[in-house]
C-alpha cells in the first residue's frame, strides 16, 4: 500500500478523527472508548469506507497501525522509561524517603499558598523532560498539597503548567533536542542554536509560569476548577468522589531518610543529561552544543533512568532503607499503577499514526503557504494559532514542530529576524495546543502524577490554558509588528508588556469574579 492515497488525503477531514476523539471524551467522561473510536473513524476514512481495509489499518498498518505504534523505538524507549521511574516513585514511597520529604517539608510549607509555590518550584527545578516532571513533581508534591487540601486537579494543572513550559524554554532538555531535528539541513542553521534564540519569544511557555504565580499568590480560581478547589477545601480532594489509581505510597516507615529521595531524584536529573549527551555524541568528540542538536531524547532517558535504578538499588541495600524482595516488589507495583496511562499513550499514539496518514501536515501545509504572501507582518500570531489547533488535534507538540518548523522556515527564508519569532510561535503555540489537548502525553502523564481523573484535569485546565493563549496571540501580533518594522532587538519590548498583560488579565478575572464555567459538567 505504498502508493495508496485515501480520497480525503490533505484535506479538513484529515482532522476528525482527532476531534471526534476529544469531543466524545469531553461528552462520555471517558478517554479509552474516545480514542478508539477516533482511530476507527480514522481507519475508516483512510479506507475510504471499507471496513476490511479499515481494521487491517487500524491494527497492522506499517506507519499508522497499533503494532507499529507498540514497535517505533522511541515508542518502547518512553514506554520503558515511565516504567523505570513509576518503580523509582514505588521505590521511595515504600521506603518511606518520599513521606519523610513530606513531613520535612510541611514544617516549611505553611499554607495552601505556600505547598503549591513549592510545587511550581519544583516543576521549575525539573527542566529535563516532561513526563519525567509530571511523574516526579507528582509524586513527591501530592502529599504536601493534600495536607494543605489542593484539589487534585489544581495539582494536575500545576504539574501540567510546569512540565512542557519550562522544557521548552530549557537549553538541557529533551524538548530542545525536538526542536533541533526539526529545523531542515538545507537552512544552514544550527537547530539548536536557533531554540536559544526563540526563548524570550516563547510567549505561551513565559506567560504561563507568570499566570502560575499569578493565580497562587492572588488567589485566583475560576472555571470548572473553583469548584474542585471549593470541594477540596471541604475536604473532597477529587470532586468525582474516588482516586482514579490505587494507593500504594501510604507505607509508613520510621526513621526513614529524606536524602533516600533526594539522592534518587539528583541522579535522575544527571544521569538523563549524560544520556542525552552520550546519545548525541559528546563522548565521541562532539561538542555540548553539537551533542544536544543531535541527541536521541527518549534513548537517553532510558539510560538515565537504568542507571539511576542500579545506583538506587546499591544505595538501598547498603542503607538498608528495603529489603531485596521488597524492592523488586516495587518493579511490579510500579508497572501496575502505570498501566492505566501507558493504555491510553498507546492509543494516542495510534490515533497520531492515523492522522498521519490521512495527509494531516501537508493540509496544514497548504494552508499557510497559501496565507504567506498575504499576511506576512500577522504571519507569527497565524502560526501561533495554527499551531495551538494542530497540537490540540494531534496531542503531539513534537509532531507539530516537525510539520510546521520546515513550512515557516521556507517562508522566512530571507527574513532572519522574523524566522526566529515565527519559530518561537510555532513552538509556543504547540506547546498550547499540547496543553489543552486531553489526548496529549503530556496531559496524560500530568495526570497520572496527580492521581487526578483525567477528563477533570483536561476540563479544569482548559479555561486556564485558553486565557494564556489569548495574551499569547495578542504578544504575537506585537512581535509581528516590532520584528517586522525593526528587527528583534526592539521585538524584546512585545514581551514585558505581554507579561505584564497577563498579569493585568488575571488581576481583571479576581475583580470579575472569575469566568463563566463553560464546562462544568465534567466535574460532577
Amino acid at each position: 500500500m505504498g502508493d495508496y492515497v485515501p480520497a480525503l488525503y490533505a484535506t479538513i477531514f484529515s482532522l476528525l478523527p482527532p476531534l471526534v476523539a476529544i469531543v466524545m471524551a469531553l461528552i462520555t467522561k471517558e478517554v479509552f472508548s474516545s480514542l478508539i473510536l477516533g482511530v476507527a473513524v480514522g481507519s475508516m476514512l483512510y479506507a475510504n469506507g471499507n471496513p476490511v481495509i479499515a481494521f487491517n489499518t487500524m491494527f497492522f498498518h506499517e506507519e499508522g497501525g497499533l503494532v507499529s505504534a507498540l514497535t517505533n523505538p522511541s515508542h518502547v524507549c518512553i514506554l520503558i522509561f515511565v516504567v523505570l521511574l513509576w518503580t523509582l516513585v514505588a521505590v521511595m514511597n515504600r521506603s518511606g524517603s518520599a513521606a519523610a520529604f513530606g513531613r520535612h517539608a510541611i514544617k516549611r510549607v505553611k499554607s495552601r499558598e505556600g505547598a503549591q509555590i513549592a510545587t511550581i518550584l519544583m516543576g521549575l527545578i525539573i527542566f529535563v523532560d516532561d513526563g519525567f516532571n509530571c511523574l516526579t513533581v507528582g509524586s513527591v508534591m501530592r502529599p504536601i498539597t493534600d495536607r494543605y487540601k489542593v484539589s487534585r486537579a489544581k495539582l494536575a494543572y500545576i504539574i501540567d503548567s510546569t512540565a512542557a513550559p519550562i522544557c521548552i524554554i530549557a537549553p538541557v532538555s529533551s524538548w530542545a533536542a525536538a526542536v533541533s531535528y526539526s529545523v531542515p539541513e538545507s537552512m544552514n542553521i544550527n537547530g539548536f542554536e536557533m531554540f536559544v534564540k526563540t526563548i524570550p519569544y516563547n510567549m505561551y511557555a513565559l506567560c504561563t509560569i507568570v499566570m502560575l504565580f499569578a493565580i497562587v499568590l492572588l488567589k485566583v480560581d475560576f472555571g470548572p476548577m473553583k469548584q474542585h478547589e471549593d470541594n477540596a477545601k471541604n475536604g473532597d480532594l477529587f470532586t468525582s468522589g474516588h482516586e482514579p489509581y490505587d494507593e500504594n505510597d501510604k507505607t509508613e516507615v520510621l526513621n526513614a531518610k529524606v536524602s533516600n529521595l533526594i539522592i534518587p531524584i539528583l541522579l535522575l536529573i544527571v544521569t538523563c543529561i549524560a544520556g542525552m549527551l552520550y546519545t548525541g555524541g559528546f563522548f565521541e568528540g562532539a561538542t555540548v552544543r553539537e551533542a544536544l542538536a543531535d541527541t536521541d531524547a527518549a534513548k537517553g532517558m532510558v539510560i538515565g533512568s537504568s542507571l539511576t535504578m542500579l545506583i538506587t538499588f546499591i544505595l538501598y541495600m547498603v542503607r538498608k532503607a528495603l529489603k531485596f524482595k521488597e524492592f523488586m516488589g516495587c518493579l511490579a507495583s510500579g508497572f501496575r499503577t502505570v498501566c492505566e496511562p501507558m493504555l491510553i499513550l498507546i492509543l494516542a499514539w495510534n490515533l497520531s499514526g492515523i492522522n498521519g496518514l490521512l495527509g494531516a501536515d501537508a493540509f496544514i501545509h497548504n494552508v499557510v503557504d497559501s496565507m504567506a504572501a498575504s499576511l506576512t507582518i500577522f504571519l507569527p500570531a497565524v502560526i501561533f494559532a495554527i499551531s495551538v489547533f494542530l497540537a490540540f488535534s494531534t496531542g503531539t507538540s513534537w509532531g507539530t514542530f516537525s510539520i510546521l518548523i520546515p513550512i515557516v522556515c521556507a517562508v522566512f527564508s530571507n527574513n532572519y529576524e522574523m524566522l526566529v519569532i515565527s519559530i518561537a510561535a510555532c513552538l509556543s503555540g504547540a506547546v498550547c495546543g499540547d496543553h489543552c489537548s486531553p489526548i496529549s502525553d503530556t496531559t496524560i502523564m500530568s495526570s497520572a502524577g496527580a492521581r487526578c481523573d483525567h477528563v477533570n484535569h483536561t476540563t479544569t485546565q482548559l479555561p486556564y490554558a485558553l486565557t494564556v493563549a489569548a495574551v499569547s496571540f495578542v504578544g504575537y501580533i506585537l512581535l509581528g509588528l516590532f520584528g517586522y518594522f525593526t528587527g528583534t532587538a526592539v521585538a524584546l519590548i512585545a514581551t514585558p508588556i505581554t507579561l505584564a498583560l497577563m498579569v493585568l488579565t488575571v488581576f481583571v478575572i479576581k475583580k470579575k469574579g472569575g469566568i463563566p464555567s463553560f464546562a462544568a459538567g465534567g466535574d460532577k
